[in-house]
């Protein structure tokens, strides 16, 4: 086993380059002590470390949280998707893809497949975090599926020798020093500026939610438990963000927009199809033998949206089907959405309009957390209020950038 760490002692770690490969050079050191990390297998880069540490951070949070392991797949310095140990069900398996897998599966490796299976679409080409040991089960996974990387506190031997033989012997597998504390104070250089700012160490927990400001009151314990992973998980996604979270996991991960409501139509979409992959007309649908997961989940995306004529026109489906589907209308779709329901959702900062409530709603809200402090609460709370929501104002904004 590999748990503990023994990493080779290093102050600095030189990258083959930065964001671009024309940003030369590249590294990655410490101004005083050592790097808490150690590159087991391949040559991570810029980008992986810094998905890599985010991500870490991610799942750790989780981890305290909740008590229970976690795992975040992460993209482009944002979540794609973000999950506990939670076991799965029968659908949860199949449109995980992982429904073929004979074997035991670990809480980690539950995590991980939620984690990874919310929107498949944005995590394909990963860098995972673990906030426990990898085992084999979850190494059997990662083995699977298109992925750059994986930062875990350790690796059972079965597992490390798994990932080590994944993209051809090159897969970055980095092991983090789980007692790594760092200092107080961040830093970072942009245009030849250094900015230094304290870390964001506020710690998220079933208190975060006292203050609940609409007329239903009601926050049952797993509401609670979804509405701390939404807000972990936005801690480290760039801003503006907002999550739809279910069942201990996340759904639904809008970031980077300039615009709240167009954050939440983007998370909700996500959470939407998240929803429509489990109906009986995609769990239905009867794919070549040849076709491949990916080119299941890119068909899968296509025959929920409003494109789906570029998977079901003539000529196109016989590549993709052995049966030509049939068309999933948007009252079937609708109709399907509707039995959503008990969904969390979180915000990095206020909603300044009821508009986000309205959209949230179709997406099977019944929670939300937010910080509060827009001049138009009244009509959040309103809206809320409307819908029999429940909302709690947290009075702290997770601005990541």
């Amino acid at each position: 086993m590999n748990e503990k760490f023994k990493g080779e002692i290093m102050k600095e770690l030189e990258l083959k380059y930065g964001c671009n490969p024309n940003q030369k050079p590249s590294r990655i050191y410490m101004e005083n002590g050592e790097l808490p990390i150690q590159v087991l297998n391949g040559k991570p880069g810029y980008i992986n470390f810094l998905d890599a540490f985010n991500g870490w951070q991610l799942v750790s949070e989780l981890k305290k949280a909740t008590g229970l392991p976690a795992a975040t797949s992460f993209k482009h310095v944002s979540p794609a998707g973000a999950a506990v140990g939670l076991p799965l069900s029968d659908v949860e398996r199949k449109i995980y893809w992982v429904d073929d897998m004979d074997m035991e599966f670990t809480p980690l490796a539950n995590a991980y497949a939620r984690a990874r299976g919310a929107d498949r679409m944005s995590s394909f080409g990963d860098f995972i975090s673990l906030s426990d040991v990898c085992d084999k089960a979850t190494a059997m996974i990662i083995k699977r599926e298109v992925s750059d990387g994986v930062i875990a506190p350790g690796y059972t031997d079965e597992a490390l020798e798994i990932l080590k033989a994944k993209k051809k012997g090159n897969y970055n597998v980095i092991q983090i020093n789980p007692d790594y504390v760092p200092a107080p104070i961040e830093h970072k250089e942009v245009f030849g500026i250094t900015f230094e700012q304290g870390r964001n160490e506020l710690v998220i927990d079933e208190h975060f939610f006292d203050n609940v400001v609409t007329d239903n009151k009601e926050i049952p314990d797993a509401a609670k438990r979804d509405l701390a992973i939404a807000m972990i998980t936005l801690k480290y996604t760039q801003s503006n963000s907002v999550c739809y979270v279910k069942d201990g996991q996340a759904i639904g991960i809008g970031a980077g927009q300039q615009s709240r409501i167009h954050c939440t139509r983007l998370a909700g979409q996500k959470a939407d199809n998240w929803w429509l992959r489990q109906s009986p007309k995609v769990l239905g649908l009867q794919f070549l033998d040849k076709i491949g997961r990916a080119d299941r989940d890119n068909a899968i995306d296509l025959y929920i949206g409003e494109d789906y004529m570029d998977v079901l026109a003539d000529g196109a489906w016989e590549n993709i089907f052995k049966v030509k589907p049939e068309v999933f209308t948007a009252e079937e779709k609708r109709a399907w959405l509707d039995k959503n329901t008990n969904v969390a959702l979180g915000s990095d900062a206020f909603f300044p309009f009821g508009d986000n409530i309205e959209r949230a709603h179709k997406s099977g809200v019944a929670y939300v957390a937010q910080p509060g402090g827009s001049i138009r609460d009244d009509n959040v709370i309103e809206t809320c209020n409307k819908y029999n929501m429940a909302m709690a104002f947290t009075g702290i904004r997770l601005f990541h950038h």
